[in-house]
């Protein structure tokens, strides 16, 4: 007997039953992002490695550890990638948008990878929805950015996140904060673990960002970075405070968050959920403002700002808040004898036409099987066809949840249907 072959470690098969969530959540994404003026790209899934070294930081975790690399065929190093900015920046260079328009919303949603070590919330292939707005470097685009990120989690029903907000200011203004925290770090070295030994030299803020309990706690008491803010720097964070105030969006500002890739400055922020199925993984969604990158990457000198929600973790929190989001059958048809197969099978084709969702067991079979099926499928309405329904026209719709059957001539079953069950006329399907 051959060995039975499974997903890669890491890795998940999304199955009916769990999908449904998913569906809902690129619905919604589709529908608000465009209320916003943003606009789908897909990209694709490898990209030449050096796109990453050069945007995330070839100091990171990601670049470092956990990104997917291998040569093709042709000897060239790809990558499969581990997050969608930098994707999204190379298109929008390799095909000049700028020249285009001078001001780009995009949003994405796919798969992204990681050899990152699991846990829940965090898997290898995992999935972001994102967003990048190239062209603006007033306050009031980061602004738009995080209300429609908070309007989306409202949208989906999730409760207790919260809006973590920091500024890391720029070139001017960094530099002397880099210093005074290496010297800080370097005052507590043996306290940090060998990990932060290395960023410690390579890139300071790094140590920041470690998840390690006693590195946490010393970068808690090192210096805060909105001290060494600029006078611009400063003008910019304190204008993001003011619009999101004015919106009614509530925020809290975290003077230690400083997001996991190299490319930010300024703005940066994260929504965080409270919930405990999300373990250590609190964090839905994040991001910030970018304003060099596509510059580093060869492009023209264009400010940006931009966000990326996981949603793996998002579907997480939808499962424990009770809603439901499996699209059941409008009607589900069951064939009394086998002589009305056919006409049954053609009639469920018409109705789909129609824009009715029909269940129909293709495998015939007793009565009694099929009502079965049609219990669990979750249908509105049952109806039931035999060769005296089929002579006489006539037929009657079983209410699935209780109540009397309703009669209804076969050519009206559509219209019957979205009757009772107050859904809205459909117009058929062009044949």
């Amino acid at each position: 007997m051959s060995q039975k072959i499974v997903a890669v470690k890491g890795m998940n098969d999304l199955l009916p039953g769990e999908i449904e969530i998913w569906q809902h959540v690129e619905r919604l994404t589709r529908e608000l992002f465009g209320r916003f003026g943003y606009s789908e790209i897909r990209t694709p899934i490898v990209e030449d490695t050096s796109l990453f070294v050069r945007s995330v930081g070839e100091e990171t975790d990601i670049v470092g550890k956990e990104m997917y690399t291998f040569d093709d065929k042709a000897g060239r190093s790809l990558s499969l990638r581990p997050e969608g900015t930098a994707p999204a920046a190379r298109a929008y260079i390799e095909h000049s948008v700028l020249n285009q328009e001078p001001l780009t919303r995009w949003y994405y949603m796919g798969p992204m990878f990681r050899y990152e070590r699991m846990k829940t919330g965090r898997y290898r292939q995992f999935y972001q929805i994102g967003a990048e707005a190239y062209g603006a470097k007033e306050a009031a685009q980061d602004v738009e950015v995080m209300d429609m990120v908070t309007q989306f989690l409202q949208a989906l029903g999730l409760q207790d996140i919260t809006l973590n907000l920091n500024s890391l200011g720029d070139e001017a203004c960094r530099p002397a904060y880099y210093e005074k925290l290496v010297e800080y770090l370097k005052a507590h070295r043996e306290e940090l673990c060998g990990d932060c030994h290395r960023r410690l030299e390579t890139n300071p803020l790094r140590v920041l960002d470690c998840k390690n309990e006693a590195c946490q706690a010393v970068a808690a008491k090192g210096p805060s970075v909105l001290e060494f803010l600029c006078e611009p720097c400063r003008d910019h964070f304190d204008d993001v405070q003011r619009k999101l105030t004015a919106l009614g969006v509530r925020f809290v500002v975290n003077p230690r968050m400083v997001r996991g890739l190299d490319y930010y400055t300024r703005t940066v922020f994260e929504f965080v959920a409270s919930h405990p199925a999300l373990g250590t993984a609190s964090t839905v969604g994040g991001g910030g403002r970018y304003d060099k990158l596509v510059k580093s990457l060869g492009g023209p000198d264009v400010p940006a700002v931009g966000f990326a929600c996981g949603v793996d973790r998002l579907v997480l929190l939808l499962k424990e808040s009770q809603q439901k989001f499996a699209a059941t059958p409008d009607l589900f048809i069951a064939v009394a004898d086998a002589d009305s197969q056919d006409a049954a099978f053609t009639l469920a084709s018409r109705l789909r036409r129609e824009g009715l969702r029909v269940d129909f067991d293709t495998r015939g079979g007793s009565l009694r099987s099929q009502m079965k099926r049609s219990d669990k499928s979750g249908a509105a309405f049952t109806l039931v066809l035999g060769g005296q329904e089929f002579t006489s026209g006539q037929a009657k719709l079983k209410r699935m949840a209780g109540g009397e059957p309703i009669p209804v001539a076969l050519d009206d079953i559509a219209r019957t249907v979205r009757a009772q069950s107050g859904a809205p006329q459909v117009a058929p399907a062009a044949t």
